[in-house]
């Protein structure tokens, strides 16, 4: 019998040491705390038997405070590649029971050697995070680490989809890796992000909150805007990370896949002709609209709980990816504010990054009005959505359903900014103001002078409507390409998005434009 050669049992004993990660009573803890270990992670994400590490014997290299009495293989975290539904993907998983997952150099290395690699192979790249920041005992070198990963960040956004899934916590600069990147996943009562911890907070300011208060999920997706997207288990964010990449292509130079549609192109929902209300002031719900324009039941809404009154999501309409941007007049009536020009804004980029066709649904009476508004910078926000449609040069369709007034007419893909198809339903109103506001500034002095003020604005009010706030008015001078029954809407898209396959608009060459953030 031949005996085994023992610097392959060597090799064989030290990969299971560093498949024990922290070891048996750490992984125990995690397990403890609701919490998948890091390979588990990797493990349910990617399709079985696909995944193959990438620099697992790396350790600690400093002896800083006696790290090296405890040195683990990986250094707290698992890097690698492998697929997600027959498309390969690199990634990074967070190992919390290896010194809290915080970042040290080497590990920082590890994460930039993945990063560089989904770049040159042009494909996404998917951050698993569960850490506790900056590993304190290396001092600058760890802030250096994460220097070298936000570097990357920032140089390949656009070029690969970025996904960050927040699985436990991320604390001080670690969290500006997820807020750079194209998609963040957070888990409920699970995940949490701050910059400064409730300690710090307490002694600095005196305030006094908790992780989940300051950092959750909660707060990130209705208040901050951080968060894109929130899942109840580990095991929901990992199947959001498969869903949200089907809609992506796997770089800036690719198409975003077609799936064969299971719904007919040329259907028409009787129910839209009936939707819009005849009382303009009377408001519906644009969520009921998109689902009955796109592939049924293929909708993806994204920061759905974060400026409510605006309305962003993947979907798919004959089997194509679209990004689907929108307002909500059952919202603030569909208004414009600081925060939902940002949602906008955002999501437009990342379509335009990733060769996704823009449909945008117009129901807005204006930009919200209001001191405070006006001293956050409405104006630059507002720009924001502005330079973001002029400059993306995907095929954009814009569906006017009502109110398209003044400046929110314009910054919602209007046909002058390179909007290339512009409908409008019947019941849409194009102007620079209501009636009712545009009558009293026109009118002012001869509805005072009226006997019956109200009877006359309300007289003057209609005749300005009939007049101008109607589609044909607009229709007549070229603003709009077509006006067309509600039902017809999604076989016009999908006819319009189809011609617009080739578009073909190259930008004039130049560094980088200058928007005003």
């Amino acid at each position: 019998m031949t005996q085994e050669d023992p610097r392959i049992l060597e090799l064989r004993k030290i990969r299971t040491k560093a498949l024990e990660g922290g070891g048996e009573e750490r992984i125990r803890k995690q397990k403890a705390r609701g919490k998948m270990t890091a390979r588990e992670r990797v493990t349910l994400l990617l399709a079985a038997g696909t995944f193959n590490e990438i620099e697992p014997f790396i350790t600690h290299q400093g002896d800083e405070m006696n790290l090296l009495q405890d040195k683990f293989y990986g250094d707290g975290v698992i890097t690698g590649y492998g697929q997600i539904s027959g498309r390969t993907v690199y990634l990074y998983s967070q190992d919390f029971t290896i010194y809290g997952g915080t970042l040290s150099e080497m590990q920082s290395h590890k994460i930039c050697r993945v990063m560089d690699l989904a770049v040159r192979n042009g494909v996404p790249f998917i951050s698993l995070i569960d850490s506790g920041g900056a590993r304190i005992q290396e001092g600058v070198r760890s802030m250096g680490g994460y220097a070298e990963i936000f570097r990357r960040n920032a140089q390949y956004s656009g070029v690969v989809p970025q996904l960050a899934v927040m699985l436990g916590p991320c604390a001080g600069g670690a969290a500006y890796s997820p807020a750079l990147q194209d998609l963040v996943i957070m888990i409920d009562k699970k995940s949490f992000m701050f910059l400064t911890g409730p300690e710090v907070i307490k002694a600095v300011t005196g305030e006094v909150i908790d992780s989940e208060s300051l950092g959750g999920a909660d707060v990130h997706m209705s208040i901050s805007g951080v968060a894109h997207l929130r899942a109840g288990t580990e095991k929901e964010a990992l199947e959001l990370v498969r869903h949200f990449l089907s809609y992506l292509p796997s770089n800036n130079v690719e198409n975003p896949s077609f799936v064969q549609p299971r719904d007919d192109p040329a259907r028409m929902d009787e129910s839209l002709n009936r939707v819009v209300p005849l009382d303009p002031t009377e408001p519906y719900i644009m969520h009921h609209v998109i689902e009955k324009i796109v592939d049924q039941d293929s909708f993806l809404e994204i920061q759905p709980d974060w400026a409510r009154n605006a309305i962003i999501g993947l979907a798919r309409i004959g089997g194509h990816s679209v990004g689907i941007v929108g307002q909500e007049p059952a919202i603030m009536a569909g208004v414009i504010d600081i925060d939902a020009a940002d949602k906008m804004t955002r999501f437009v980029r990342m379509c335009d990054c990733f060769n996704i066709p823009l449909v945008t649904f117009v129901d807005s009476p204006g930009f919200l009005p209001g001191i405070a508004q006006e001293h956050g910078g409405i104006i630059r926000h507002g720009a924001k959505l502005l330079y973001a449609y002029s400059e993306a040069t995907v095929p954009k369709v814009c569906l006017i359903t009502r109110k398209a007034y003044g400046g929110a007419y314009v910054v919602m893909s209007s046909k002058y900014l390179g909007t290339d198809v512009t409908y409008a339903w019947p019941s849409a109103e194009i102007a620079v103001l209501g009636a009712e506001g545009a009558v009293n500034i026109l009118y002012k002095k001869q509805i005072e002078m009226s006997k019956n003020p109200t009877a006359e604005r309300k007289k003057l009010a209609d005749e300005y409507r009939e007049k101008f706030n109607n589609p044909y008015y607009a229709a007549s001078t070229g603003y709009v390409d077509d006006i067309i029954e509600p039902r017809e809407s999604r076989p016009k898209i999908i006819a319009s998005l189809s011609a617009l396959r080739d578009k073909y608009t190259p930008a004039p060459p130049r560094k980088h434009g200058n928007i005003p953030v």
